[in-house]
């Protein structure tokens, strides 16, 4: 900060100093130094005292010399070098200005200094600019081309609000989901969450002919009943994902009590100690480690009426018992019969002793992306030796079942020799999982020639599939939510996501290798045919179903104010024939307000009906009134209108 005249002038050096004598400071800290420049520059020099300016502290006021055209020198290399190019911009005055402040502040504050004057002669370069820019683009128009300075600040104000703006925005929110909501901001209509989910062409051309219901999936749950969800999970499918929003994600009158650091959750019916979701978060492995089709039908009924008011996972030897005997029960013996699995037993299987329903469900995913996925779930250790794969009430053997690895786990195996064993069970796995086995004598391969048996799992797997209550798509996350709401008329709380990016999406394959993938599913990639279409279906039947039922709820309620209205119309002109005198004198001896408003009314619709209307009205008149008074109130009268009005419209 300068000094004041009079106390700079107070401070000055004398003119006539001795001779040999160094120019004074007022700093005593720095006498030595200010003695030793001017003893380097010329000793005993007046002209070298007074060309070396003042001392550091002491201003030599606005009245002074000019200095030298030369850039000042920087305290530090960093400072000139960040300092320098910011002088070349200021004018001369200035830049004298600036050399003072050089003397009297420190390094921080002459950066900031030499910023703000920077950032002003920024933005005065730029004003010339966009004014010429302005000139150049509307010169023919005298009025702009002559911009006055008051327009020119305003200009540059909105100019500069704008950058301003634009970089707290991005300081902000620098992210792509701001981006997304400038666009949809953009654009007038709100997108369909249901619509091209998969990036593909929203309409869909269907292959597959299904009568109406196979399309139509309502069931009437009854969560305070018996019914019951039992969850299929096939392996890497995305059913932990949706097991977890079946626990977590639905709203019910009483939710899943789910404890931190448990994987189960209590799903108690309200006001019993009664589950009413079978699934992994729920009771657990009850019939064993992804117990497929023919393991769960058999299995549940019997683990249910056996344990109704307990959540229990009962041991091996313990579903080895109920498969055992739920065998003998359904077909007289253990011995395969091929015969017994008709459509008619299958839907047996759906109810209990004790009348419980039980409702299948399931989600199916790609079978190239879920192959994938298993073998990079195998590379990490899974072995999934806890599965029991109980058939016909027994597990298989293992002739019947060979294992493809031969330590503890098969980590770390490529995936040439995941795909070379020919008892892995990830080739078809959906398939296989979903289908009857016992229709093949289970995994007994020598019963029935492949190809046979191959079609006979197939047929199988989609007959099961289509009666299921509800069944996903890993590749469809909303569609799959939407349909499941509409089948069970239960809401979820938050929406589900579509993760796009998975394990199996990282691995990279050739076509020859996906090709190779494909013929070892070639079953499941069938059943997921048939599967996306039918669930395509689905969606759009349920979709018009909903329109339709809104527009249709639309009309009775402009039909039902339509009414409102015209019996309000014809209430008000009744009441004002009964207020004149001379309709009171003409009515019978016993005057009753009731019998006159009855009889306004009918008069009334007597004059806006057609004659084969008032005939119908007329004589279903007299079939009700036969047995009844002539005295009716006024609520039968006002009903009877208007049935007789939606009867003439």
């Amino acid at each position: 900060m300068a000094l004041p005249a009079f106390a700079a002038r107070a401070l000055r050096p004398p003119l006539q100093p001795e001779l040999g004598a160094p120019a004074r400071t007022t700093c005593p800290r720095r006498h030595s130094r200010v003695e030793a420049e001017l003893a380097a520059s010329l000793p005993g020099s007046v002209a070298a005292s007074v060309r070396a300016g003042p001392p550091r502290g002491v201003s030599l006021g606005f009245n002074s010399p000019p200095l030298q055209d030369e850039p000042p020198k920087a305290f530090s290399s960093l400072a000139g070098a960040l300092c320098a190019p910011l002088f070349a911009l200021l004018p001369r005055g200035r830049r004298r200005r600036m050399h003072d402040l050089r003397r009297r502040w420190d390094l921080g504050s002459l950066c900031r200094a030499l910023l703000t004057r920077g950032l002003a002669a920024v933005g005065h370069s730029l004003k010339h600019v966009l004014s010429a820019i302005f000139s150049k683009i509307f010169g023919p128009l005298a009025s702009v081309g002559n911009m006055d300075e008051k327009s020119n600040k305003l200009l540059l104000a909105l100019v500069m609000l704008f950058l301003f703006a634009v970089i707290v925005l991005q300081y902000v929110c620098p992210g792509t989901e701001c981006q997304l909501l400038r666009l949809q901001a953009f654009s007038s209509p709100v997108p369909d969450p249901y619509r091209s989910e998969d990036e593909s062409s929203s309409r869909f051309v269907p292959r597959y002919n299904f009568s109406r219901s196979d399309l139509l999936r309502k069931v009437d749950f009854d969560i305070k009943g018996d019914d019951l969800i039992v969850f299929l999970h096939i392996q890497k499918t995305g059913g932990t994902t949706f097991g977890r929003h079946l626990v977590r994600n639905i709203q019910l009158e009483q939710p899943c009590e789910c404890r931190v650091g448990q994987k189960k959750c209590t799903c108690h019916r309200p006001g019993k100690r009664e589950t009413w979701l079978f699934s992994r978060f729920s009771t657990g492995w009850s019939c064993g480690l992804h117990a497929d089709w023919t393991e769960l039908t058999s299995c549940v009924p019997s683990v249910v009426d056996g344990k109704r008011d307990a959540r229990l996972r009962p041991s091996r030897w313990r579903i080895f018992q109920i498969l055992d005997a739920t065998s003998k029960d359904r077909w007289g013996s253990s011995n395969f019969n091929s015969g017994a699995n008709s459509p008619s037993s299958t839907k047996t299987r759906s109810a209990s002793k004790s009348g419980k329903n039980f409702h299948y469900i399931t989600i199916l995913r790609d079978p190239v992306s879920r192959y994938l996925s298993e073998w990079r779930h195998v590379q990490r250790g899974a072995t999934w030796k806890a599965s029991l794969h109980v058939c016909d009430g027994r597990p298989p053997t293992s002739e019947e079942l060979p294992s493809c690895y031969t330590g503890d786990d098969w980590s770390g195996c490529p995936l040439k020799e995941f795909m070379d064993c020919p008892y892995n069970l990830a080739n078809n796995r959906q398939v296989r999982m979903l289908s009857d086995l016992t229709l093949v004598g289970c995994y007994n391969l020598s019963v029935m020639p492949e190809k046979q048996r191959n079609k006979v799992l197939l047929e199988s797997a989609k007959s099961n599939l289509k009666h299921m209550a509800f069944f996903g798509l890993t590749e469809f996350q909303r569609k799959t939510q939407y349909l499941f709401e509409k089948t069970f008329n239960m809401n979820f709380i938050s929406p589900f996501t579509q993760y796009n990016t998975t394990r199996a999406s990282s691995v990279e394959i050739n076509e020859e290798i996906q090709k190779r993938i494909e013929g070892l599913n070639f079953l499941d990639m069938e059943l997921y045919s048939y599967a996306k279409d039918l669930f395509l279906q689905r969606y759009q039947f349920m979709r018009q179903k909903e329109h339709q039922d809104a527009r249709r709820k639309r009309q009775e309620q402009r039909k039902f104010l339509k009414g409102r209205f015209l019996q309000t119309h014809f209430l008000s002109q009744s009441q004002g024939q009964n207020q004149s005198p001379g309709q009171n004198l003409s009515q019978s001896p016993n005057p009753n307000p009731n019998q006159n408003l009855t009889q306004n009314v009918s008069q009334n619709l007597t004059q806006s009906a057609k004659p084969n209307l008032i005939q119908k009205a007329n004589r279903g008149k007299q079939k009700q009134g036969s047995g009844q008074e002539q005295s009716d109130s006024t609520s039968n009268g006002t009903k009877d209108y208007i049935g007789s009005v939606e009867t003439w419209r």
